[in-house]
C-alpha cells in the first residue's frame, strides 16, 4: 500500500450501491484503510468487511453520542477486538459540540463510556481511535479526554496508545497529545481551509496520520459529494504542501506512522 486511510466508514449505507467496486479501486490505487465502527452493529460490519479484503482493517467501538442509548456490551466488544483484522478500539471519546448544553449527567455518561473503551484498549493492546469534539470556542472535550488518558496512562503505561481522529485542536492541545505519545489525524478539510495549517506545520511528522472520515468531508475537488478513501491522497498532498516538504517523504512518513500505531507489520499488506 502506498496510502493508508486511518479512518473511514465503508460499511455505511452510503456505499451500498458500489462498495465492492470502490474497494477494488482502492486496491488498484494501492490505498488501504481502517473501517471504523460507531456502534455494535457497524463494528460487526466493519470486521466482516475487513476479513474479506486484505487491504482493509477494522476498529470496534461506540461513538460518544450517535447512539446514546446503546449499552456497552463488554463481552461482544472483547470478541470483536480479538479478531485478527481488528487493529483498534473506537471510535470512542467525548463530543460536547452536539451537546453544547451538556449537563453533568451527560458528560458523566460519555466519560464512563470512554473509560470502558480505554480499559478494553489497554487489555487488548490495541490503540484507541478517539473522537473528541469540543463545544464552540473551547477545547473542553480535548482537555477532559486528556485528563482521562493521563490518569489511564499512569495505570496502563505504554500499553495505552491511540489517535485523535479528525483533529481540530490548536498547537497547545496537539503538544499535550504528543506528550502522551498519541497521534493526530487530519481529513480533507486541509484542502479547503487554512485553519489548521499552523498545527500541521508545527507537529512532528512522526505524530501525523491521514484519514478521510468517508463518506463525510470530501476534498475541495468534490465538495458537496460523497467522500471515499481515495481522497486520502488529497489529504497527504495537502499535508506536504502546508509543511513545504516533498510529497513522497510525507507519504512514506504518515504511512509508516499508521503501520507502527496499528501494528500492521504482521499483516499481509506490504507497506513500502
Amino acid at each position: 500500500m502506498r496510502y493508508f486511510d486511518a479512518h473511514c466508514h465503508l460499511q455505511f449505507d452510503a456505499y451500498d450501491l458500489d462498495r465492492d467496486a470502490l474497494i477494488a479501486r482502492m486496491a488498484e490505487k494501492e490505498v488501504g484503510g481502517i473501517v471504523v465502527g460507531v456502534d455494535r452493529d457497524s463494528s460487526i460490519k466493519a470486521v466482516a468487511l475487513a476479513k474479506k479484503h486484505p487491504h482493509l482493517f477494522a476498529s470496534a467501538g461506540i461513538h460518544p453520542n450517535d447512539t446514546p442509548d446503546e449499552r456497552f456490551d463488554e463481552a461482544a466488544f472483547r470478541e470483536l477486538a480479538a479478531d485478527g483484522k481488528t487493529v483498534a478500539i473506537g471510535e470512542c471519546g467525548l463530543d460536547f459540540f452536539r451537546h453544547a448544553d451538556a449537563d453533568d449527567a451527560e458528560k458523566a455518561r460519555q466519560k464512563g463510556l470512554f473509560e470502558r473503551h480505554i480499559a478494553l484498549a489497554a487489555e487488548t493492546g490495541k490503540p484507541l481511535i478517539i473522537h473528541a469534539r469540543p463545544s464552540k470556542g473551547t477545547m473542553d472535550a480535548y482537555e477532559d479526554a486528556l485528563d482521562l488518558l493521563r490518569s489511564a496512562k499512569r495505570e496502563y503505561g505504554d500499553r495505552l496508545t491511540g489517535d485523535f481522529h479528525f483533529f481540530v485542536g490548536d498547537t497547545g492541545t496537539a503538544r499535550k497529545i504528543f506528550e502522551l505519545d498519541f497521534t493526530v489525524s487530519y481529513t480533507a478539510v486541509l484542502t479547503f481551509t487554512h485553519d489548521y495549517d499552523e498545527v500541521v506545520r508545527a507537529a512532528p511528522l512522526d505524530r501525523l496520520l491521514a484519514e478521510t472520515d468517508a463518506p463525510y468531508v470530501a476534498p475541495v475537488s468534490r465538495r458537496g459529494q460523497r467522500n471515499d478513501p481515495l481522497a486520502v491522497m488529497d489529504v497527504v498532498e495537502a499535508m506536504a504542501r502546508i509543511r513545504g516538504e516533498e510529497l513522497d517523504a510525507v507519504r512514506r512518513a504518515v504511512l509508516d506512522n499508521a503501520k507502527r500505531l496499528f501494528d500492521l507489520s504482521g499483516s499481509p499488506v506490504a507497506v513500502p
